[in-house]
Order: structure tokens, then C-alpha cells, then sequence
């Protein structure tokens, strides 16, 4: 096993059949997600939107210039899962689809009127969210856990690298 030039040690936190659900971060982090998208969803319902709604909309106000294909990526959501949720935001009248007109198998995505006034309405509600769960925290844990989590998908990311090249000369 190959550790990033930045670590010192390495430490076997985990071994199989020893540790508790409590005591495992994947578990810890899908519970702490799903806390989120759950309040997520409970305060965007008044604006009859979902948090997976949401997602769309937040991402199409940061950026203009967005497809199907890419939005799946980004937030790393299967395509026809993110297109039922389209079709959900668009039969609301938030957003348009257009065909690419120099290929048209890419879709791009925007912005209606009334999608970027609901955007701007709703931009707080996420953040709220997380600050509630943040209560407590103070500004340098906050800053930590950050740096930490940014370390940890660095992390994956190497393993997902390596796993590439091994497959490359395989």
C-alpha cells in the first residue's frame, strides 16, 4: 500500500471485525449526509422542491454553460436518475432543455426566470442546514475537518489512480 509523499506513518485505524459501525467514518459520513439531505428536504419543501432538486438548480446558477452529461459527473448522479429529476424541475417551469445544435445527442441545460428567483430565494437554505449541524464547532474545527475530509478524497483519488494505471499496463 503507497501513501501520499505528505504522510509520515501510517496507522492500521481499521481492522476487520474489530471496529463498531460508530467507530467506522463511511457509516458516520453516510449518517451525517443523510441528516442533511433529510432537514434539506424538510425546509425546501415549501418551495415544492427536493434536495436532489436542488442540486440542479444550485449548479446551474454557479454556471451557465451546463450539459446532462456534465451535471451527471458533477454531482455524481447516475444520467436517468438525473433526468426523472429534470423532468420534475422542468414540468415546474425552473428549467429549459436544449439540444446542442452541433450534436445533437448533448443537452444543454438553463436557467428559466422564474428557475434563477427560486435559486436566489432558496441559495440560504443549504447553508442554514449545515450550519446547523455545525453548531458547536468552533472556526478551527471547522477549517480541520475541511482540510481532513479534502485529505481523505485526495486519498481515494490516488487509490482510484493507481488502481487506472495498474489496469493500463495490465
Amino acid at each position: 500500500m503507497s501513501f501520499s509523499a505528505n504522510q509520515e506513518t501510517s496507522y492500521p485505524f481499521y481492522v476487520p471485525g474489530q471496529y463498531k459501525p460508530e467507530q467506522s467514518l463511511g457509516y458516520l459520513m453516510k449518517q451525517v449526509i443523510s441528516s442533511i439531505v433529510l432537514e434539506a428536504d424538510r425546509r425546501l419543501a415549501s418551495y415544492d422542491l427536493t434536495y436532489v432538486q436542488w442540486l440542479p438548480l444550485y449548479k446551474l446558477a454557479q454556471d451557465e454553460d451546463i450539459t446532462l452529461a456534465s451535471l451527471s459527473r458533477d454531482l455524481q448522479i447516475d444520467p436517468a436518475a438525473i433526468s426523472r429529476s429534470l423532468d420534475r424541475i422542468e414540468s415546474k417551469g425552473l428549467i429549459q432543455r436544449k439540444r446542442s445544435l452541433q450534436d445533437r445527442r448533448v443537452v444543454h441545460l438553463e436557467l428559466s426566470v422564474e428557475g434563477r428567483e427560486v435559486a436566489e430565494d432558496v441559495k440560504g437554505v443549504l447553508a442554514d442546514v449545515l450550519n446547523d449541524h455545525l453548531k458547536g464547532f468552533s472556526l478551527d474545527e471547522w477549517s480541520t475537518m475541511l482540510g481532513l475530509l479534502k485529505r481523505m478524497m485526495l486519498n481515494g483519488e490516488s487509490l482510484r489512480s493507481e488502481v487506472s494505471q495498474k489496469a493500463q499496463f495490465a
